[in-house]
């Protein structure tokens, strides 16, 4: 008798993700947690969840500040900093993923390669890597670091404004066409309500 395969227990890398943003976006799961219970009174605030056209780019710009500032940990930063912007809680948590294990690769290396650039512009800003004999050396390497940790760093105060207004001008395109749909059935409704015309006799 063939045994079960593996596989079917090991969790897709989709599934972890899901899991990982119910956990940080589900109030009962957040006031469980033993390290945010000290200030869980703060977050799980119902003003906090509702969403609304202040707190959502609010909480699309924490989460993306907090994601690109500190790449690791950055949900719990978020949180705490939900509440003293007024901003939406499981938005805020779920745009800290932009920052996850399968993307922050990528990140890493266009961090490098931003702070790279810039550094190269600014004066005596020097090379981010020291190849020597085909090897980096030491000092290179922390350059490098360096550089790194100043593209997450632009990345933090340049991508929190763009998803704010973009988040903006979305949730206006949205209402605006909710609000055409609304006015249209209410037409439709006016219409079949109304009683028809009398014909005049020829």
């Amino acid at each position: 008798m063939s045994k079960p395969s593996d596989s079917l227990h090991k969790p897709s890398a989709r599934s972890a993700t899901w899991s990982y943003l119910r956990r940080y976006t589900d109030r009962e799961k957040l006031a469980e947690s033993r390290i945010l219970r000290p200030i869980a009174h703060r977050f799980l605030s119902p003003e906090l969840w509702r969403f609304t056209r202040r707190n959502v780019p609010r909480g699309v710009a924490l989460g993306l500040f907090a994601g690109f500032v500190i790449p690791f940990g950055q949900i719990f930063l978020a949180l705490v900093l939900a509440f003293t912007v007024r901003a939406n809680v499981p938005i805020a948590s779920a745009t800290t993923l932009v920052t996850n294990p399968l993307t922050f690769p990528f990140w890493l290396w266009a961090a490098n390669r931003v702070g790279h650039k810039v550094l190269t512009i600014i004066p005596d800003g020097g090379n981010v890597l020291l190849p020597q004999d085909g090897m980096m050396t030491l000092g290179g390497l922390f350059e490098a670091a360096g550089a790194t940790v100043f593209g997450f760093f632009i990345f933090a105060a340049l991508f929190p404004p763009v998803g704010y207004f973009l988040t903006k001008w979305i949730w206006r395109v949205a209402m605006g066409r909710r609000r055409k749909k609304r006015l249209k059935r209410g037409e439709i409704a006016r219409e079949a309500a109304a009683p028809p015309s009398p014909t005049t006799p020829s």
